[in-house]
């Protein structure tokens, strides 16, 4: 039995202190509730061109928040004041389409030629489902949600292509409207799911085999899986494309950002 975390930061910013001192290095679904949390993609300047204009054609998977300019270290729209390199909880680096280190920081691996993406992450939805009456057996754990990668191909921009990357989630039969209802309003986090129901359909062969993540059970028979597009995406692609370098967070830990969810809404 997974058991809580026994101690959940409440803002972005007491998340960010922890990452910092290295004193929790856990997924992060469940913290800093109402904040939203961000997929990290960072790589040298001379692909970042192709690497926005890939984001720009695949916004389901990649929706940007944010990017940071070459070198520098501080996300200065969504979290001013922050160290890109530092106020992690755990990094991957990605050489020739291979994860050859993960890291709690960044300091030993920093160039000043490196540009940074923040993308928006369904870890920020998850409030919103969870005040609509859906249970997350992951919130406030130290385990993560399932990740797959699908048979769905993203659109190719530049060097950068690959299969999309999906989170599932179980949702009861009769709440599957309102899930979809309440992810809708946060497009910039990923939005309503890309499917639902049967996952070979988008080549999924076990709900209970994640590529990343944990697997979970349903709580009843009747539960219904819903899949939603994932920023673990860039890791799905360079694992396809084989960038000489691109630096990730660590499927589920996320990059905390001091905006709040409801800045990103729509409706």
């Amino acid at each position: 039995m997974t058991s809580a975390r026994t101690k959940v930061p409440v803002t972005s910013a007491e998340a960010r202190a922890e990452f910092r001192q290295n004193r929790l290095a856990q997924p992060t679904s469940g913290m800093a509730p109402g904040f939203v949390q961000a997929n990290l993609a960072i790589i040298p300047k001379e692909s970042a061109f192709d690497f926005l204009l890939f984001c720009q054609r695949n916004p389901k998977p990649c929706p940007v928040i944010d990017v940071i300019e070459a070198g520098s270290i501080e996300p200065v729209i969504s979290t001013p004041g922050a160290d890109i390199r530092t106020d992690g909880p755990r990094y991957l680096v990605y050489r020739d389409g291979v994860a050859t280190e993960e890291l709690l920081d960044l300091k030993s691996v920093w160039r000043d030629d490196l540009v940074t993406f923040l993308l928006g992450c369904s870890f920020s939805f998850e409030h919103a489902l969870i005040e609509n009456g859906i249970t997350l057996p992951h919130w406030e754990t130290d385990k993560n949600v399932a990740m797959f990668k699908t048979n769905i191909q993203t659109t190719p921009a530049g060097p950068f292509s690959g299969p999309m990357v999906v989170s599932m989630r179980w949702i009861p039969q009769d709440k599957v409207v309102r899930a979809v209802q309440a992810t809708t309003r946060f497009p910039n986090t990923h939005g309503a799911p890309i499917h639902v129901g049967d996952p070979s359909a988008i080549g999924v062969a076990d709900p209970m085999k994640p590529d990343f993540g944990d697997a979970w059970e349903p709580a009843d028979p009747s539960d219904v899986p819903v899949f939603w597009a994932c920023g673990v995406t860039p890791q799905a692609v360079a694992m396809a494309s084989k960038p000489p370098l691109m630096i990730t967070h660590a499927p589920g830990h996320m990059w905390m950002t001091d905006l709040k969810d409801e800045d990103l809404a729509v409706l």
